[in-house]
């Protein structure tokens, strides 16, 4: 079992920057990949980042792609997401989610957090 806690969300003015958090219980978690996604009110939970167990992989999402970037520290149990140049667009809720590879697709992931949220103002 792997449970995780997402922090770090808040309201930022467009071109700002926030580091999101991903805290994980569980001996296992450094076997795991972690991915964000992220929610906007009304639309599907959508693929941001991820990266593999060893954080020698990552991969983005063409609209994160050179403004956004995932990291782990196993030692800490915690993967991160650096936000900069953020845009309106990027408002949603942010989730964490570990899966046994690294995926893109939300079905792969079987454990989840409870999610941050994200406002970017304009």
């Amino acid at each position: 079992q792997v449970q995780l806690v997402e922090s770090g969300g808040g309201l930022v003015q467009a071109g700002g920057s926030l580091r999101l958090s991903c805290a994980a219980s569980g001996r296992t978690f450094s076997t795991y990949a972690v991915g964000w996604f992220r929610q906007a009110p009304g639309k599907e939970r959508d693929f941001v980042a991820a990266i593999s167990w060893s954080g020698g992989s990552t991969f983005y999402t063409d609209s994160a792609k050179g403004r956004f970037t995932i990291s782990r520290d196993n030692a800490k149990n915690t993967v991160y997401l650096q936000m900069n140049s953020l845009k309106p667009e990027d408002s949603a809720v942010y989730y964490c989610a570990a899966a046994g590879a690294l995926r893109t697709a939300t079905a792969a992931y079987s454990y989840w957090g409870q999610g941050t949220l994200v406002t970017v103002s304009s």
